[in-house]
């Protein structure tokens, strides 16, 4: 079977900021939202292994509809704030949008469904709370769904929803948890629901409300509930049933607000022993909390407590428990995902897990390191996070280690929302946040061990391109402050006696991220990256006067070229910096607005800027003889408003490896590659070079907001360039030059990112990885076997979302 032209390697994400967002099927599945989408996460493989785009806003609640058998699910429901449900079912072993439910006029914060065979086909029942005040239920069969009822409340407004079915019964009960402190019980009769009850008990908001089976009773857990017996009768098939709701117990143990509960219900299938019924309990305390009834008394205790304790974090929004019970998962209020295995050798002992990660907000820029090796992005979460190939040893020969993505540090938590960066060496880098400077961090020692202990480079080749004697062991963060400093060996011993009994300044009464060297063999958990894997900041560059854009480095990292947000010509010009001595080199203007994106040629012979003027620029590195004097540029060639081609902002541009043509991509959807088509030795000193259009303008029909060229050429010897699009899809071409390019005949559209694969907002960057092959395999360079037919291309996604993809260059 021929191999797929575009294959999903990696998705780097985390969950939204919502209660009620994650789900545990009993499939081993794990659902979650993430901005506009809902990721399908296989916890033991450590993969994504699908991702469901349907919704047009957050997606604020996610929930596996189980089945009576324990058996794996086929079907899941979402709600967001695009104010609809989303059914989304099994179909060849893909879950594909079967139907939506749209009637809200709020978004919708929780949803619940359960199975329901009405004349012997099965129908699913759904329940959808929102912030219009309503709940809604439906009832999907096939591929329609229908509003059976609309339950209202004033001003007041349910935050969760749960049904089940009466035991002894098939009659469904609806539970509603809201702002008015209490619990709201709802039995279908006659085809409507009707309310039977209201429990009494809590003190503030109903946050969560959940059902459980056991030994035919149902349990209801509504966030440390207080609640007396009463009685309330329902009519099943026309014979008065009684049902008595009694207090069971109240569990106090957390000192912060509860923001979620899940019962772990065990399976008896096969007749095996399994854990007793227990109930998970997560709160902004940090700690998650597993609860369950002692087996002489019945008394329900506190069996495991799991979380952090200290740090600068809030605490969980959420949590669930395995279908076998083996681990525990919470998301906290960042959407950092906290995973814990049980140790089957101790009893009661849980160890934090290897789980994916990823930015909770915007991904504004993404680069790959010189080798390939690893990714570098930053975001408008304040963070920059680096991931890498876990080659998983786990006993199996060299050539058969599973390899997953992870991130294994986080070298910058910023106060400023960050917007760019560049490689400015293997394990050195600068970056731009909302701030007017640019700032260097360069990796410490314990990093680079860690990186070769869990992607399996070679520590001792690591160090050879280090200066290992000043290599600081770490970097923490002063209390007061946004730089990382760093950390030295003799920094690692402990305070003395004077020290830890009193203040030594006013400064010393703020806390201080201290570091701690760690030994990884494994990428490392959330609190871990927080504190322990910061990068020391080496530099501050000064001189520009707003918020930094868009920064970039020649190919020998000689030479870095930055630019910030500018409404005139004087805030617009570039900066050129020696990364030798760090000082500026030039200040290089012509452009009016933003320089958008600027890059280097690979010969580093040649900047090329393209801005929000609609226009672009072309420095020329001037001819120097002495080997001691920096770099200068000068004005090679340039477009104006009447000889720009594009009639909208450029926001994108890239050079062909070759350094012989570069390209540019525009909010009027065009994208146009440019050359030198007159010998440059031949033009005049001071006169416009004849950079021209050397290809037809290519329509991509939305808005081009990232372009990129592959640094190998096609097997026919083409160019291949990768567009990334408004709408979240990525298109792949092939490019050749042809003398007569009128017709479009130069461009060949060879693939492109299908629903699953597209990110759901604008791509923000694409970058291919700069030699052949898939990072982590251990392939060489350049050979046309298989393996050297692949080539891996990044990208970073409004949608929070860092994509890496496969492409299999030899079935262009």
């Amino acid at each position: 079977m021929a191999a797929p032209l575009i294959e999903t390697c990696h998705v780097a994400c985390c969950t939204n900021r919502t209660p009620n967002v994650l789900s545990w099927g009993r499939g081993g599945l794990i659902a979650f939202g993430t901005c506009s989408s809902v990721a399908l996460y296989d916890p033991k493989e450590l993969v994504i292994v699908s991702i469901l785009n349907g919704h047009t806003g957050r997606v604020n609640t996610v929930q596996w509809v189980h089945n009576e058998d324990f058996g794996p699910e086929t079907a899941l429901v979402s709600g967001g704030s695009d104010n609809c449900v989303i059914v989304w079912k099994a179909q060849d072993g893909k879950f594909l949008k079967s139907a939506q439910c749209c009637g809200h006029t709020g978004p919708v914060c929780a949803v619940d469904a359960i199975h329901l065979n009405t004349e012997g086909a099965s129908q699913l029942l759904i329940a959808s709370a929102a912030s219009d005040s309503t709940v809604k239920l439906w009832m999907n069969s096939a591929s329609q769904a229908d509003c059976l009822q609309t339950l209202c409340f004033g001003s007041g407004f349910m935050m969760d929803v749960s049904l089940t079915l009466l035991s002894g019964s098939r009659v469904p009960i609806l539970a509603c948890g809201g702002d008015d402190c209490r619990v709201h019980l709802y039995v279908q009769r006659n085809g409507q629901f009707e309310k039977v009850h209201s429990l009494h008990g809590h003190e503030d908001w109903v946050r969560g409300v959940e059902w459980a089976t056991r030994d035919g009773e149902i349990l209801l857990a509504s966030y440390t509930i207080r609640l007396k017996e009463d009685v309330f009768e329902v009519q099943v098939k026309g014979s008065s049933t009684h049902y008595a709701v009694t207090l069971e117990t109240v569990l106090a143990g957390h000192e912060n607000w509860v923001y979620g509960v899940h019962w772990h219900i065990p399976s008896l299938k096969g007749g095996s022993v399994q854990q007793p019924i227990g109930l998970l309990s997560a709160s902004m305390d940090k700690t998650m909390i597993l609860w369950g009834p002692e087996e002489d008394s019945g008394v329900w205790l506190e069996q495991v407590r799991v979380g952090e304790v200290g740090g600068n974090t809030l605490g969980f929004y959420g949590c669930q428990m395995s279908p076998d019970g083996s681990m525990i998962i919470a998301h906290a209020f960042h959407g950092a995902l906290h995973l814990w295995h049980r140790n089957n050798t101790k009893e009661g002992e849980w160890s934090p897990s290897v789980v994916i990660s990823g930015h909770f907000s915007s991904v504004q820029d993404l680069r790959w390191d010189p080798d390939g090796d690893f990714i570098l992005s930053v975001g408008s979460d304040q963070t920059t996070r680096l991931f890498t190939p876990w080659r998983r040893k786990e006993g199996n020969p060299v050539e058969c280690r599973q390899v997953t993505w992870h991130e294994i540090s986080r070298p910058q938590i910023h106060g400023y929302d960050m917007q760019c960066l560049a490689m400015v060496g293997r394990f050195q880098f600068v970056s731009g946040a909302d701030e007017k400077v640019l700032r260097v961090f360069r990796a410490p020692r314990n990093f680079v061990e860690n990186f070769s202990n869990i992607s399996g480079a070679s520590l001792d080749k690591l160090l050879a391109s280090s200066d290992t004697a000043n290599l600081p062991e770490g970097a923490s963060t002063p209390a007061l402050g946004l730089s990382n400093k760093a950390v030295f060996q003799g920094d690692l011993m402990p305070q003395s006696k004077e020290e830890k009994e009193g203040f030594n300044s006013v400064s010393d009464q703020y806390t201080e991220s201290y570091f701690h060297p760690l030994t990884l063999t494994e990428p490392p958990p959330e609190d871990h990256l927080l504190q322990n894997t910061l990068w020391p900041e080496v530099q501050k560059l000064y001189g520009h006067g707003f918020e930094m854009f868009c920064v970039t480095s020649n190919r020998v990292r000689t030479v870095i070229a930055s630019a910030c947000k500018a409404s005139k010509v004087e805030h617009a010009a570039i900066l050129l910096w020696s990364t030798s001595s760090w000082r500026q080199l030039q200040s290089l203007s012509l452009h009016s607005l933003t320089v958008t994106q600027m890059a280097f040629s690979p010969d580093s012979r040649f900047l090329l800027a393209v801005s929000r003027d609609r226009t672009w620029s072309l420095w020329r590195q001037e001819d120097n003889t002495s080997t001691e004097s920096e770099p200068a540029f000068s004005l090679h060639s340039h477009t104006t408003k009447s000889t720009s081609v594009h009639s909208r902002i450029i926001w994108s541009c890239d050079w062909s490896p070759d350094s012989k043509y570069f390209v540019t991509s525009s909010r009027d959807k065009k994208v146009i590659v440019w050359g030198d088509c007159s010998s440059v030795e031949g033009v005049e000193e001071n006169k416009p070079a004849a950079i021209q259009p050397c290809s037809s303008v290519l329509d991509v029909g939305d808005s081009a907001t990232a372009i990129s060229f592959c640094p190998v050429l096609c097997p026919d010897h083409s160019y291949l360039l990768a567009v990334g699009l408004e709408s979240g899809k990525i298109l792949l071409y092939k490019w050749k030059f042809l003398t007569n390019f009128s017709s479009e005949e130069d461009w060949t559209r060879c693939g492109e990112t299908d629903n699953f694969q597209s990110h759901t907002l604008t791509v923000k960057r694409l970058g291919w990885r700069p030699r052949t092959g898939r990072a982590g395999h251990g392939e060489d360079d350049g050979d046309e076997s298989e393996l050297g037919g692949w080539v891996q291309l990044a990208s970073a996604g409004a949608d929070h979302a860092v994509k890496i993809f496969n492409i299999n260059r030899l079935a262009l």
